[in-house]
């Protein structure tokens, strides 16, 4: 087992502005003119930041149009922070200019490793919980929020297998590593579902272990199940489809230990019309203030989620 009582001192960084504790989504190019002609009432947007790593053109001009009504968070997908090797410096300053030119509210990774040698991979791979994967990530923070002078959010994965070389659970591994970077934990509440479901543990427990006090913004998303050479439920983490209520239980749990935070409605595949999406960012809505925007009435409640699926 790692030692918790390990000297780490991170570097010191300025604390960023918060999102608003409200719903928002992924901002999607075939919404731009209708958000901007409808300027509907959502929370915030998300974009991840390697599509917008250029120097201009059209996807810059938009943000920075609807950047200036609306929360921005940016996240990261390809920085790679598990990996076994140095950052990327030519992408960290990739970044860095990303989030100087937009200053969003919130900026977030994963714990992952995308990278091996000169070679990208285009997935999010896990990482086993020892201590040689602890240092290697801690450092690896501290280099990404003293470079980018900004604390950085880390969302927990979802996971399809685990290492025998693991010596740590994987909330107890996260909490360290919020601990000594004092980086943020993006509390992706889809993926505690889909790794509880496939490695058969207590969904509720994982949330409950986890640092909650540290959760700077939450992700919600719609999964994939299939079935696994033991014909065992086997769910995957598509961003294709909406919300399951499965899911949206364990977000009403989630927040009874949370309070509200800040809730992005992931889809990143099978993207579908604004109007739906705007209606799964209402239903979250419904839940993250139930007391002062009221939960919708149960009618109400059943044609919302008949519209975002």
């Amino acid at each position: 087992m790692l030692n918790p009582s390990s000297q780490h001192t991170p570097p010191q960084v300025a604390l960023t502005p918060t999102l608003p504790t409200r719903a928002g989504v992924g901002l999607k190019p075939e919404h731009f003119q209708e958000i901007l002609a409808t300027q509907p009432d959502i929370g915030f947007f998300e974009v991840h930041a390697e599509n917008y790593m250029v120097a201009g053109g059209p996807f810059h001009h938009y943000l920075s149009r609807i950047h200036e009504r609306y929360a921005l968070s940016v996240h990261g997908v390809c920085l790679s922070i598990g990996a076994d090797a140095p950052l990327d410096i030519e992408h960290l300053n990739a970044l860095q200019r990303l989030l100087d030119k937009h200053q969003p509210q919130s900026f977030s990774e994963h714990l992952a490793w995308s990278t091996h040698g000169a070679t990208f991979l285009n997935d999010l791979l896990p990482v086993p919980y020892n201590t040689a994967t602890l240092q290697r990530v801690c450092d690896h923070i501290d280099q990404v929020q003293a470079h980018l002078q900004r604390r950085m959010l880390l969302e927990n994965p979802a996971t399809y297998v685990e290492f025998a070389a693991s010596t740590w659970d994987e909330a107890a591994f996260i909490s360290e590593v919020v601990r000594r970077t004092g980086c943020g934990l993006l509390l992706d509440v889809n993926n505690v579902y889909v790794s509880s479901v496939n490695h058969q543990r207590d969904a509720q427990a994982v949330i409950r272990a986890l640092p909650l006090a540290q959760v700077g913004e939450i992700h919600l998303a719609g999964f994939a199940e299939q079935v696994d050479g033991n014909n065992d439920r086997l769910l995957i983490d598509s961003h294709g489809s909406p919300v399951a209520q499965a899911m949206w239980d364990l977000y009403a749990y989630t927040l009874t230990l949370t309070g509200p935070v800040a809730t992005l409605l992931e889809r990143d595949n099978d993207i579908p019309t604004w109007p739906v999406l705007l209606a799964e960012a209402t239903l979250a809505e419904g839940y993250l203030h139930p007391a002062t925007v009221g939960q919708p009435p149960l009618a109400e409640q059943q044609a919302l989620h008949e519209v975002a699926a």
